[in-house]
C-alpha cells in the first residue's frame, strides 16, 4: 500500500525505463516488489515502449496484480489503454529448456534422443541451477525479440534471486570440466555405452544410483555431444548481456530491519559481480505529516495539557508517535542508503488503500517516475 507522495534523488525512473533495455527488480518478500515491477512496466508502456514483464517467481502474484487469470511461458498481452504495449509472462524452466534443446540440436534425431531421455527429464526439472540458467536464457531471448524494446524482470523473493547472473558461467564451467568430457567419450570414440559403463568406476556408481540411471545419464551425454559449443557460445552471450549497460538493477525494500539486511545483501552481491545498483525503491514509509520533530510534538502536548485542552494534547501525542515512527524508519534506512551510494533513490509513503487493479498499478507507475526536485 503506497501513497502518491514521492521523494527522489538525481534524475528519475522515467530515465531508467526510457533508455534501458532490461530492468531487473530484486528484493525480499513482502516489500511490494512484484507490484513495483508491474508499475514500472505499465508506466513504460504508457510512455510508448513495447515492454514485456517476466516473473521467475513460481508464485502467481504477477497475474493477480495485472488482472490476468494465468500466465504461461509465452508473453500474453495485457489489455490496458496506453501508447505502447504491455505483455506479461511467467517462466516455465522446463519448457524453456526444451526450446533450447530444439534450437541447438543438429537434427530431429538428436533432438528426440535428448528430449525423450529420462535423465534429461530429471535434470531439466530438478537440477540445481537449471531454473536460473533458463531464466537467463529466456531473458536473452526476449531481449533479442524485435517485438519488445524493454524487458522487466520480477525475481523471486529469495537470496537465490540473482543466481541467474552467474548461471551462464557455471554452465560454461561444466561444459569445460573434465568430467563432462569424459562422459561424452563414448560418442567421440565410437564406444558402446554398455562397454563404457562396464569400467570399474562406473560399475561402482551404477551400484549406488542404479544401472538404468547410469545408462540413461551416459546416453544423454552421448546424445548431447556436438551441441555443447552452441550452449557455450549462447551462455557467453547471455553473461555478457546481463553485465552490460543494457541491463539495470533495481532493489526494492521497506523500512524494516530484515528487509533492509536483504536489500544490502542484494546490493553487495550486485557489486561483487560488477553490476552496481541503478535504483532503490523504498515502499510503505510512514508519512511525515508536515515539518517538526517528535520532541516538538511532545512539548506541544504538555503545553496543551497545562492549558486544559486535553483533546489538542491527545492530537499532539498522536503526532509525536507518528513522528517517532518516521525517525525510526530514517535510522533503519541509513545503512541501505549508504550501501547504494549514488544510485537513484525513490521513497514512497504508506497508502490507505491496497493496489489491486490495473488503474491502481498505473497510478503507482506515474508516482514512481514523477520528476521531483
Amino acid at each position: 500500500c503506497r501513497s502518491k507522495h514521492t521523494i527522489m534523488s538525481k534524475k528519475n525512473f522515467r530515465d531508467v525505463i526510457s533508455t534501458s533495455r532490461i530492468v531487473v527488480c530484486c528484493g525480499s518478500g513482502g516489500v511490494g516488489k512484484t507490484t513495483t515491477a508491474a508499475a514500472l512496466a505499465m508506466q513504460a508502456a504508457e510512455i510508448g515502449r513495447r515492454v514485456v514483464l517476466i516473473t521467475i517467481d513460481p508464485a502467481k502474484r504477477l497475474a493477480d496484480a495485472l488482472g490476468l487469470s494465468d500466465l504461461s511461458n509465452e508473453p500474453s498481452r495485457v489489455q490496458h489503454e496506453c501508447s505502447g504495449e504491455l505483455w506479461a509472462m511467467m517462466l516455465d524452466a522446463r519448457a524453456t529448456f526444451d526450446e533450447v534443446i530444439r534450437r541447438q540440436s543438429r537434427n530431429k534425431q538428436q533432438e528426440q534422443a535428448i528430449l525423450t531421455n529420462p535423465f534429461y527429464s530429471n535434470i531439466a526439472s530438478r537440477l540445481s541451477g537449471s531454473q536460473e540458467y533458463m531464466a537467463a536464457e529466456k531473458l536473452y531471448e526476449l531481449f533479442n525479440d524485435d517485438q519488445f524494446d524493454l524487458v522487466i524482470v520480477d525475481t523471486p523473493p529469495t537470496r537465490e534471486a540473482l543466481d541467474f547472473l552467474e548461471a551462464p558461467q557455471k554452465l560454461m564451467n561444466f561444459l569445460d570440466h573434465r568430467v563432462y568430457r569424459w562422459l561424452v567419450m563414448p560418442a567421440r570414440g565410437g564406444l558402446r555405452v554398455l562397454n563404457f559403463a562396464a569400467q570399474p568406476i562406473l560399475k561402482t556408481i551404477g551400484r549406488v544410483i542404479g544401472a538404468d540411471v547410469l545408462a540413461d545419464a551416459i546416453n544423454f551425454f552421448q546424445a548431447f555431444e556436438g551441441i555443447e559449443e552452441g550452449f557455450r557460445q549462447r551462455a557467453l552471450a547471455v553473461q555478457t548481456l546481463l553485465k552490460s549497460q543494457d541491463s539495470k538493477y533495481v532493489v526494492v525494500a521497506s523500512a524494516h530491519d530484515d528487509t533492509i539486511r536483504e536489500a544490502i545483501f542484494f546490493t553487495d552481491e550486485l557489486a561483487r559481480v560488477g553490476t552496481p545498483v541503478t535504483g532503490l525503491i523504498i515502499n510503505r514509509l510512514q508519512p511525515k505529516f508536515g515539518k517538526g520533530s517528535a520532541t516538538a510534538s511532545i512539548t506541544a502536548a504538555r503545553k496543551a495539557d497545562k492549558e486544559g485542552d486535553t483533546d489538542l494534547a491527545a492530537l499532539h501525542r498522536n503526532m509525536a508517535h507518528l513522528r517517532h515512527i518516521v525517525q525510526a524508519e530514517e535510522a533503519t534506512l541509513k545503512p541501505l542508503l549508504d550501501a547504494v551510494g549514488s544510485a537513484l533513490v525513490v521513497k514512497l509513503d504508506q497508502r490507505a488503500q491496497d493496489i489491486h487493479d490495473l488503474d491502481a498499478i498505473a497510478d503507482l507507475g506515474r508516482d514512481l517516475v514523477a520528476a521531483t526536485a
